[in-house]
């Protein structure tokens, strides 16, 4: 598929994985499924890179959701999802288009920050799992 290290493909899944976490399109599941597939003996490594980078630019949309302005809202259906669950709605935050608007949500509502990046980094992780085991039967 492509020739790369496997340092150049943990660096590259690393910034798509950063990259699709924030309202930039990006697909780190293609990329994650390359690394595994060409480098399964870094499976694990793969998977925590993943998990890391998707975490941190999930992070970086909370960051953003904190620094608007009260007046301007999230969209609500996000907002009473955080409101109503707290740091747990972001467990779904690898869902694609809802998940960058839960984190901007909890940001928003000021989310406690070591909740939300526990959940963050649960959800992204068990995804970034059921992604490599899937790329392993390929």
């Amino acid at each position: 598929m492509f020739d790369w290290s496997a340092e150049a493909g943990i660096a590259a899944l690393f910034a798509a994985a950063f990259v699709s976490a924030t309202v930039l399109p990006a697909s780190s599941e293609i990329v994650l499924a390359a690394v595994v597939h060409g480098y399964p003996e870094r499976l694990w490594a793969a998977i925590a890179v993943a998990t890391l980078g998707n975490t941190l630019g999930g992070l970086t949309t909370y960051g953003i959701g904190r620094l608007l302005p009260q007046k301007r809202l999230p969209p609500e259906r996000t907002l009473s999802m955080v409101r109503r669950y707290g740091a747990l709605a972001l467990l779904l935050s690898w869902v694609p288009i809802v998940g960058d608007a839960l984190c901007a949500a909890a940001g928003w509502l000021k989310v406690p920050l070591g909740r939300a990046t526990a959940a963050l980094a649960v959800g992204k992780a068990a995804r970034y799992v059921a992604v490599a085991y899937a790329a392993t039967l390929l």
